[in-house]
């Protein structure tokens, strides 16, 4: 589920977390701390299915707040329920997987009840709405799409939504745009989806692998880097952009899958979005730089950093 990129980017969190912490009394685990920012992303997936389905439930809420107000009339006691009782809906709530991942992480605690009231109204008055239930038979594609629209138009162009996500979850920022299309994918087929394995083995590998050859040929990387420097002093470079070299050259060095122009361009990428403006530039150069000898001395022999 989890992309390389989101990878890299916990890898290089997880490093600059690491890095600093060895200046205090109690430096921390890095694959502990890496482990966790996986059960992150987990959490705020987990979270997310939790909201929408929220949302389409409460359509029997609010047909029962309805009916049993003091005098009724005749469209209170006619909402129309059709979403909460939904194929798509049963089908999530029904899902072992979820409903495991759901017992753990008890993402129904951090819902706020007042939002999804709120995003439902809302979605009451839409046309897309009044469609779906204008439909008198169950039909999964309507559902789907009623539920992708309630994603896309009522949940992540909601400000209110977004602000409530951005301050239950640090890494929404970092992981929004993965978690949504994994969600459009589960709508799809859900019920197959083990939460446990939110990132696959290979991937999970990778990542442990990552961190662990930063750290341990930290030394060694610096041999190639610091010459590269010129004019600049090593211990003044930001030490977010010193990470997102390390990790370059490491996987430039020892991971014989990733060709080194796709690392170039993911670790230009990470820098402008997470260090400076200038830093994709200056990243770019370096990295450049260390690749092109490497091949001109028949350097770039990749090998797993244990062997080496």
């Amino acid at each position: 589920m989890i992309s390389r990129r989101n990878i890299r980017v916990k890898v290089m969190q997880t490093l600059y977390a690491f890095t600093t912490s060895k200046e205090t009394e109690r430096p921390i685990d890095p694959q502990k701390i890496l482990r966790q920012h996986f059960s992150q992303t987990r959490s705020l997936l987990v979270y997310l299915i939790q909201f929408i389905t929220n949302i389409a439930r409460y359509a029997e809420k609010d047909a029962y707040q309805k009916s049993h107000k003091f005098i009724p009339t005749e469209k209170d006691l006619n909402v129309n329920t059709k979403l909460a009782g939904s194929n798509l809906l049963w089908q999530i709530l029904e899902d072992k997987y979820f409903i495991e991942q759901q017992k753990k992480e008890k993402p129904e605690l951090l819902i706020d009840e007042e939002l999804i009231k709120k995003i439902y109204n809302k979605l009451i008055t839409t046309k897309e709405y009044i469609h779906y239930i204008s439909i008198q038979q169950q039909n999964k594609p309507e559902d789907r799409k009623i539920f992708t629209f309630i994603l896309n138009d009522l949940m992540l162009n909601n400000e209110d939504f977004i602000s409530n996500v951005e301050e239950l979850y640090a890494n929404w920022n970092d992981d929004a745009e993965m978690l949504v299309q994994i969600l459009v994918s589960y709508l799809h087929k859900p019920g197959t989806s083990d939460f446990q394995r939110i990132i696959s083995g290979e991937k999970e590998k990778f990542a442990t692998d990552l961190l662990q050859t930063v750290i341990e040929k930290e030394e060694y990387l610096l041999e190639f880097i610091k010459p590269k420097l010129k004019n600049w002093d090593p211990e003044r470079i930001a030490l977010l952009d010193m990470i997102i070299m390390k990790m370059g050259l490491s996987e430039f060095l020892y991971f014989e899958t990733i060709p080194p122009k796709v690392t170039i361009n993911e670790y230009i990428d990470l820098a402008k979005e997470y260090s400076t403006e200038q830093s994709g530039h200056f990243i770019n150069g370096i990295l450049d730089n260390i690749h092109k000898e490497l091949l001109l001395e028949g350097k770039l022999k990749k090998t797993d950093f244990r062997k080496h």
